[in-house]
């Protein structure tokens, strides 16, 4: 009997591809690669139902220290989102994939499957992934199956057909989750209409909040990289996963990180998703303030572009790239000065950086800006002539008046 590995979440899609496989004659390894978002309860169900589906065996993972290291840091030096939007938490992708092939070798499984549509972006980062690694069959039993009229409603019978239930979120919603936050696709979303409070996660609604309410917290960086978050001037986490998980909790109540996104797919068509992202978007915040301080005009334009050119590369699946580790090179030189602490401010919908504090801002002595200068009214004079003299000279050129 061959032996296949199935990347695993418990969900409508990977439930499907248990049965299909194990019909197909395939001996199942089910792993699940924990990256943060899942306490031990929801891990031991989605374990107990890779059991109750008839997988071989199941492996869990935890990968939230690999995903708070090798995306979350170089994603905030960059400070980029894909298309200026998004906060590609697909990036877990790259990981679950190349776990999977590390899981293969050690079982001598002899293919690999994941529950990926035909029809997404998703086929293609874990299959670049995969085949980057390792040289076995890849099966995609969702993939298989687009055809159907409706591929939902398809999976949904054969589970039933078999006497397994539909997780409720499942069928009205899609759902990735993990340390980055959440994305739902799917009814609503899918049909361009208003989606509704049930395609939440880690968001509520500004309904929940008390006229005026707020929070502020203090995010605490070395070199760029968020070592401890504050409250009240007591350190509450210094780990980089737990920042991110208590970030999710606390930000999200505030509904901060929420928005609808329209992506220019990969395969060409527009994907609309409801995405959240309340632990990056506060450390977006956070990051870009202190950025903003220490680092030199120059570094803060250009950090953005390589950001941009590093965001592409996640989200197009090519994270075996070269390119990569010359991109992230960079972005840790960029991030030598980028020490010091920054109090943010939540409230309903937005997180704000208020304060910043840190050695490294370059200052004139006796200079503050719009209050003070160093320099005499005629330096500043000539500075002003010298700098626009050429924009001044051009539209002489072509006026009448020479």
């Amino acid at each position: 009997m061959k032996h296949c590995v199935l990347a695993f979440s418990g969900g409508l899609d990977t439930s499907y591809c248990v049965l299909k496989l194990r019909d197909e004659g395939y001996r199942v390894t089910t792993y699940y690669v924990h990256s943060g978002a899942a306490d031990p309860e929801a891990e031991a169900k989605i374990a107990a139902r890779a059991e109750e589906l008839g997988a071989d065996d199941h492996i869990t993972e935890d990968a939230s220290e690999e995903l708070w290291s090798v995306i979350v840091v170089p994603f905030l030096a960059g400070g980029a989102r894909r298309q200026g939007r998004y906060p590609v938490l697909c990036a877990d992708r790259s990981i679950i994939a190349k776990r999977g092939v590390a899981l293969a070798d050690r079982v001598g499984a002899d293919v690999i499957a994941h529950g990926c549509t035909g029809m997404g972006n998703d086929q293609v980062r874990f299959e670049t992934e995969l085949r980057a690694f390792s040289e076995r069959p890849i099966l995609a039993p969702i993939r298989d199956i687009q055809d159907k009229e409706n591929v939902r409603a398809y999976e949904e019978e054969y589970l039933r057909s078999r006497g397994f239930d539909v997780p409720e979120r499942a069928s009205l919603f899609s759902v990735n989750e993990n340390l980055l936050g959440a994305t739902l696709s799917g009814g609503a979303i899918d049909r361009w209409e208003v989606p509704s409070e049930e395609a939440r996660v880690f968001t509520g609604g500004a309904d929940e909040l008390a006229p005026g309410e707020k929070e502020k917290l203090t995010v605490r960086f070395e070199k760029g990289v968020p070592v401890a978050l504050l409250s009240d001037g007591e350190a509450v986490s210094t780990s980089g996963p737990e920042i991110m998980r208590l970030l999710n909790e606390k930000a999200g109540r505030y509904g901060i990180g929420y928005d609808i996104y329209t992506g220019d797919t990969l395969v060409g068509l527009k994907g609309r998703i409801v995405f959240e992202a309340p632990a990056l978007a506060v450390l977006e915040e956070a990051h870009t303030s202190l950025c903003e301080a220490v680092s030199s005009r120059a570094q803060n334009g250009f950090r953005r572009k390589v950001g941009e050119a590093w965001c592409d590369l996640i989200y197009d699946g090519f994270t075996a790239d070269a390119l990569r580790d010359d991109l992230e090179a960079y972005l840790a030189s960029s991030r030598a000065r980028t020490t010091g602490e920054v109090d943010v401010e939540l409230r309903a919908g937005a997180a704000q950086a208020v304060a910043v504090r840190t050695d490294n801002i370059p200052e004139l002595k006796g200079a503050v800006y719009a209050q003070k200068a160093a320099w005499s009214g005629g330096a500043a004079q000539g500075f002003t002539e010298l700098f626009g003299q050429a924009t001044v000279l051009h539209a002489r050129a072509g006026s009448s008046d020479g």
